[in-house]
């Protein structure tokens, strides 16, 4: 039966975090038996409970006449609304609910699904429509393209360019690799960044409009992670603090970092009202909506009192624990003085010691012999390789345990 499925979907890798899944699942009889039952800091997934206004709403929608019938694809009117006006408070840019709005099954399949709308699938390689995506970044941008027939070029995101590669250096990059500029659909910015932490300048989200508007390609702004910033850091800024972005540019938020509703599904994109429009066209075809409690109980949450004070306690929750983390890694000899631990995300970037020839050899080590799971950097583009993510989401005391176990079994960055 192989045979009869496409090409893009049978050159589809195992998403990583599912091969890690498969690993510890396959190791945590033996580790426990040793005292070393598996502690995960790899899904990058909030661990707490969702607000409780949040939930006791669904729970009081779920049991109101009308919510269980099918939902406006593009998101019901009280869920627009609120977004709106969530966008107007942050950019202070006024979003039309009819034509420059769209709710997500989360910000991940928007994204896909506008890749996908975006290329023209073909199966020459050298004939594929292009999509810049950011190396490292999240591992799913690449197999996005893939699947959607299309081919991706990783821009490069190092210490040396601050996180904010010069862009116009790129294309001549691509072109000098063989590649036609012409071919470029898009450009995928992620900042905050996963699984860096870094934050950029308004000054570059300037340049980027400009590089897309110059190249008549989209900018996809990704700012799943724009409300997890600590105190005393950068403002994390959206794409619409720029004048004249909507001509170019869509935005996709999630519901799913920040109120810890990773499992309900839920988030949107905002901006050009084309690129939106289509986007909205293709998921009438493929899905039917949100569940209307959700929708009902986020569009409750998104402009709240409740909502900002859940995440800035949060905040500081993500702070105390990397605070744990750091002053750990450092006693055991990771130059984290030079790292200079992110102020935003919950994500820990940090190179492997220089004994380990791969970030997947040192992964492993860790894993096999400490129950801790970490991600190795090479899952997130060439130029995470030497690096590994720790996400660190779990408990503090669980934080402390996992620096604990790495100093018993003789981790050290030598």
């Amino acid at each position: 039966m192989k045979e009869l499925f496409n090409d893009y979907v049978q050159s589809l890798e195992t998403y990583i975090m599912i091969q890690i899944k498969m690993d510890t699942a396959r190791l945590a009889p033996e580790l426990t038996a040793k005292g070393r039952a598996p502690i995960s800091l790899a899904m990058g997934a909030p661990v707490e409970k969702p607000p409780q206004l949040v939930t006791d709403k669904i729970i009081e929608y779920a049991q109101t006449d009308g919510m269980h019938t099918y939902t406006l694809v593009k998101g019901e009117n009280y869920l627009l609304e609120s977004i709106a006006k969530n966008m107007k408070k942050r950019t202070g840019v006024d979003f039309d609910v009819k034509s420059e709005i769209c709710a997500l099954i989360g910000s991940k399949e928007g994204i896909a699904n506008l890749i996908r709308a975006l290329i023209n699938p073909k199966s020459n390689m050298d004939d594929r429509d292009i999509v810049l995506i950011p190396d490292p970044g999240y591992a799913s941008y690449k197999e996005m393209v893939k699947v959607s027939g299309g081919r991706s070029y990783g821009i490069p995101l190092t210490p040396e360019n601050n996180y904010m590669p010069d862009l116009d250096e790129v294309m001549k990059n691509l072109e000098k690799d063989g590649l036609d500029k012409n071919k470029v659909k898009a450009l995928v910015i992620n900042y905050p960044n996963n699984p860096l932490g870094a934050i950029c300048t308004k000054e570059y989200l300037q340049k980027a409009v400009e590089f897309c508007r110059k190249h008549k390609i989209l900018l996809i702004s990704d700012a799943a992670y724009i409300d997890l910033t600590f105190e005393g850091a950068p403002k994390a800024h959206s794409v619409f603090e720029i004048e004249g972005a909507k001509d170019t540019a869509v935005e996709f938020f999630s519901f799913s970092k920040p109120y810890s509703m990773t499992g309900w599904r839920i988030g949107w994109v905002c901006g050009n009202p084309e690129a939106v429009g289509i986007l909205g066209k293709l998921k009438s075809t493929i899905d039917t909506g949100i569940y209307k409690p959700i929708q009902k109980a986020a569009s409750d949450i998104l402009n709240s009192q409740e909502g900002d004070e859940y995440i800035a306690e949060a905040n500081r929750r993500f702070e105390r624990k990397q605070k744990i983390v750091v002053d750990g890694f450092k006693a055991l000899g990771w130059p984290m003085d030079k790292i200079n631990p992110p102020k935003a995300t919950f994500y820990l970037w940090l190179p492997i010691p220089p004994k380990y020839k791969t970030a997947k050899e040192f992964t492993d080590d860790v894993l096999q012999t400490s129950g801790v799971v970490l991600v190795p950097g090479s899952g997130f583009g060439n130029n995470g390789e030497g690096w590994f993510r720790m996400s660190i989401v779990a408990s503090e005391d669980q934080m402390k345990e996992v620096v604990s176990r790495l100093k018993e079994d003789g981790f050290r960055f030598e």
